[in-house]
């Protein structure tokens, strides 16, 4: 007997409705795997707990979700993994907020220049509108599990500088596609130069830039350390990245194994998040190890800078690259903060 018979006479037994409905089940268990990009390198701290979350879904969803990584920047910087994302190359990424703006311009609402004094600041909006920033996420294509922070940016030169006309003078990196960074570094009057995260060593090597401003485990972590002499001891933004996946892949699991995975990977997320608050703080003990100076700068020239900065914010604002609304979401959260410190 055919199979085409088979399904006759199953049919005419029982009807064609629990026939097809049997089907629908069948194919709904079908595995469904997210390939995800991340410039982490395999081995590291994030590949680690990414796999074991991986491995934790795939148990708990008995193998129908199942993770596909691509570490070490295999895929290219954010531009090129995103690119993927979008013709369905790739699900999924690690990317930094600066590069996920060019989906959604609010995600990198953190990074304004100087909004946050210290850590402590950060960790109370967070507390209040990560949720917030998941949610714009979500409206705008994409499933986020979270934001784990970098750390403090710096700005890091090969030359000692003081002031903010020595900073101007500098030949300034910033990352290659990231238009808020671009449209605040250009508000300082700064003239910088793009480059991909791959090329700034080189830059740094052959004179083509000689300053950056990244935070102390990123320039630890990529050797750009080794190139530096210098820090002007003054946080300048708040670095974080975030793991997200597309929703047309996402929107295609049960919604049990929607809750598993925002579950499990949210936790990871988590994870990564506290111990890079960790490895910052290390971060800048080691840079003073390793013999980068530290240069303290004048209550006057933090005050110049902090003008500056507000006047970055504005333009920002103003040009609608962060909602004028979020925006005074953040100060209002930071209003009631440093209100309950007076």
């Amino acid at each position: 007997m055919t199979i085409s018979d088979r399904l006759k006479r199953s049919a005419s037994r029982t009807g064609w409705i629990p026939l097809l409905f049997g089907c629908l089940l069948a194919g709904s268990a079908q595995a469904v795997t997210f390939k995800v990009a991340t410039l982490s390198p395999d081995g590291s701290g994030w590949m680690k707990m990414l796999r074991e979350g991986a491995t934790e879904v795939a148990e708990r969803t008995d193998g129908r979700v199942t993770f596909k990584f691509y570490p070490g920047g295999v895929m290219g910087d954010d531009k090129a993994v995103l690119r993927k994302i979008r013709s369905g190359q790739l699900h999924g990424a690690v990317v930094t907020a600066g590069g996920l703006s060019q989906v959604y311009g609010d995600i990198q609402l953190y990074t304004l220049p100087m909004v946050f004094r210290n850590l402590a600041e950060v960790d109370f909006v967070r507390g209040r509108m990560d949720s917030v920033l998941m949610n714009g996420l979500r409206e705008h294509g994409f499933v986020g599990f979270g934001i784990a922070e970098v750390g403090f940016a710096y700005a890091m030169s090969k030359d000692r500088v003081e002031t903010f006309d020595e900073i101007r003078a500098q030949k300034v990196w910033i990352p290659d596609g990231d238009p808020g960074a671009e449209m605040a570094i250009s508000t300082f009057d700064i003239t910088p130069i793009p480059l991909s995260i791959a090329d700034v060593l080189g830059g740094l090597q052959t004179g083509l830039i000689d300053s950056v401003a990244v935070p102390p485990v990123g320039a630890i972590a990529l050797q750009w350390h080794t190139q530096l002499k210098y820090v002007f001891d003054l946080p300048l933004l708040y670095v974080y990245g975030l793991f997200v996946v597309r929703d047309r892949q996402f929107d295609t699991l049960s919604a049990a194994d929607q809750a598993t995975v925002l579950e499990v990977m949210g936790k990871v997320v988590g994870r990564v998040n506290a111990q890079n608050r960790i490895d910052h703080e290390r971060a800048v003990e080691v840079l003073k190890t390793q013999g980068l100076d530290f240069v303290v700068p004048t209550p006057e020239e933090a005050q110049r800078w902090k003008a500056m900065a507000e006047q970055a914010s504005a333009k920002m604002i103003d040009e609608g690259v962060i909602s004028r609304s979020l925006y005074e979401e953040l100060q209002n959260e930071l209003a009631e903060y440093r209100g309950g410190l007076d």
